[in-house]
C-alpha cells in the first residue's frame, strides 16, 4: 500500500512534463503554421497582408502559409524569378514536354469557320403591282423546288384588264413585214404596254400567250422567277392584297454564299480570287469556293474581320445556316517557329521557357508573327535549336509566378517576425 503511495508522485511529474512540453511545442507550430499573405488564385504575382477580393476577377484571396513558402513544386535555380529547376522526375510526372526551335517555311492551312447563306444576287421577290385577290395555289409550299415560269397561283385583279386590252389593240394595228412610221409608233406602243404588264406583275410566258391567243385573260398566273427554293410564302387561296404586297420568296441556290470569320494577320491569306476548300463536318464532304470579297465590317464583340466567299451548290448540299470549315493554303516566308503551346501570353507580353541547361529554365519575352496550324513564328527572343517547353507550360508559368510571388512575401516582415518568435519560444 505504501509502494503505491511513492508511485503518485513519478506519474504527476510525468503528466506535468508531458503538459509542459505539448504546451512548449504548440506556439512553434502555430507559428510556422501563420498566414504570411494573401495571393490572387489566377494570378499569384498579387499579394495582399489581408484576406479579401481580387481585384480582378473577385475570387476569395487564398491564404500562403508559413511552413508552405519553399514547398513549391519548381524551385529558383539562381535566386531570381526569370530562372527554375525542373528536376526530370518533375518533368515527366507533370508531363512537362520540350520541342526545338525550327526555322520553318512552305505551306501552311488557314482555318475559318463559315456559315452557309443564300447568294442575295439571285434571291427573287414576286410581287403583284396592283390590288386583287387570289383565286388559287398549287404547288408553293415553303421549302419547295420549283422551275423557272411554273405556275404557283392564280389572281384576279381589274387593273390588269385595261392595259391587256392597249396591248393587244397595240399588236393589231402593227402588221408584220412593213416599216412604216405607222408600224413603229403602234409597235412601240405595244411595247410600253407590255412593260406596264410586268409592271403590274405578269408573267413574259403569259404575255406571249396571250400575243399568240389575241385573247384578254381575266386571270393573272403568278409564276416562279427562276429555278429555285421558296423561302418565304404570303399567300393563300381568297386572300385580298394591296399592290406591291409581297407574295413569294424564290432562292436559286445552285451557287450559294459562304460567310467566314477571320482574325488578325489570317485576313491577308483571304484575298479576292483567292480558292478554299469548304468541309461539311458532319459529312466530311469538300466543295471548291472562291474568296469575294473581304467585307468592310467587324463583328462587334469577336473582332473578327468578315470574309464572303462564292461556291457552287451541286445536289443542294449546302444549305442556308449550315455551318462548314474552310481552309486557305497560304505559303508561309522562312522563319523560326515553335508549337503554339509553347507560348504564354501574359496580356501584356509573350512569353516562353528557354532549357538553359538540363532541367533548368529560363523565362524569355519573345516576339511573334505568323500562326498556323499548330505553330507560330517567333521574330524575337529566340535562336534556331534551343529548347522551350512545349507542353505543361501553363504549370510552369503558373508555379513560376507563385514562385515570384513567395519571394516577394519572404522580403517582408513577416518572416523576420516568424524568426524572432521562434527565438522567443526557444
Amino acid at each position: 500500500m505504501k509502494k503505491a503511495w511513492y508511485l503518485v508522485p513519478v506519474v504527476g511529474a510525468l503528466a506535468v512534463g508531458f503538459a509542459f512540453g505539448h504546451f512548449h511545442q504548440q506556439p512553434a507550430k502555430s507559428v510556422a503554421h501563420r498566414v504570411l499573405y494573401y495571393v490572387d488564385p489566377m494570378h499569384p504575382s498579387y499579394h495582399s497582408d489581408k484576406p479579401g477580393k481580387a481585384p480582378d476577377c473577385g475570387m476569395d484571396l487564398v491564404p500562403v502559409y508559413a511552413d508552405s513558402v519553399g514547398k513549391s513544386l519548381i524551385a529558383s535555380g539562381d535566386g531570381t524569378s526569370d530562372s527554375i529547376h525542373i528536376d526530370s522526375a518533375t518533368q515527366k510526372i507533370y508531363g512537362i514536354q520540350l520541342a526545338a526551335v525550327e526555322n520553318d517555311s512552305g505551306t501552311r492551312k488557314i482555318r475559318a469557320f463559315g456559315k452557309v447563306a443564300a447568294d442575295q444576287t439571285r434571291i427573287y421577290k414576286v410581287t403583284v403591282g396592283a390590288d386583287g385577290y387570289v383565286k388559287s395555289t398549287q404547288g408553293d409550299a415553303v421549302g419547295n423546288h420549283v422551275k423557272k415560269d411554273q405556275h404557283l397561283a392564280v389572281i384576279y385583279s381589274p387593273d390588269f384588264l385595261a392595259v391587256e386590252g392597249g396591248f393587244l389593240s397595240a399588236n393589231e394595228r402593227t402588221p408584220s413585214g412593213k416599216d412604216t412610221p405607222a408600224t413603229a409608233q403602234n409597235a412601240a406602243s405595244a411595247q410600253a404596254r407590255a412593260d406596264r404588264l410586268r409592271n403590274l406583275g405578269m408573267s413574259d410566258v403569259q404575255i406571249e400567250e396571250m400575243t399568240a391567243t389575241r385573247k384578254i385573260p381575266e386571270d393573272v398566273y403568278i409564276v416562279a422567277p427562276t429555278d429555285g427554293f421558296i423561302l418565304s410564302r404570303n399567300i393563300s387561296p381568297g386572300l385580298r392584297f394591296e399592290r406591291e404586297k409581297e407574295l413569294y420568296t424564290v432562292a436559286d441556290l445552285s451557287q450559294v454564299w459562304i460567310l467566314a470569320e477571320v482574325f488578325g494577320k489570317d485576313a491577308q491569306k483571304f484575298h479576292a480570287g483567292a480558292t478554299a476548300k469548304v468541309t461539311l463536318p458532319d459529312t466530311g464532304e469538300t466543295f471548291q469556293a472562291r474568296v469575294s470579297d473581304v467585307l468592310p465590317e467587324v463583328d462587334p464583340a469577336t473582332r473578327a474581320l468578315k470574309v464572303r466567299l462564292v461556291a457552287n451548290n451541286p445536289g443542294f448540299k449546302l444549305r442556308p445556316d449550315m455551318f462548314v470549315n474552310v481552309e486557305v493554303s497560304a505559303s508561309i516566308p522562312s522563319g523560326l517557329s515553335v508549337p503554339a503551346d509553347a507560348i504564354v501570353d501574359t496580356g501584356l507580353a509573350k512569353q516562353a521557357f528557354v532549357q538553359t541547361s538540363p532541367g533548368h529554365f529560363e523565362k524569355r519575352e519573345v516576339e511573334i508573327g505568323w500562326r498556323f496550324d499548330d505553330r507560330v513564328q517567333i521574330v524575337k527572343g529566340l535562336r534556331e535549336g534551343e529548347m522551350v517547353v512545349a507542353a505543361g507550360t501553363f504549370l510552369v508559368d503558373s508555379e513560376s509566378r507563385l514562385q515570384a510571388a513567395a519571394g516577394s512575401g519572404n522580403s517582408s516582415n513577416a518572416p523576420a517576425e516568424d524568426s524572432a518568435l521562434a527565438h522567443r519560444m526557444n
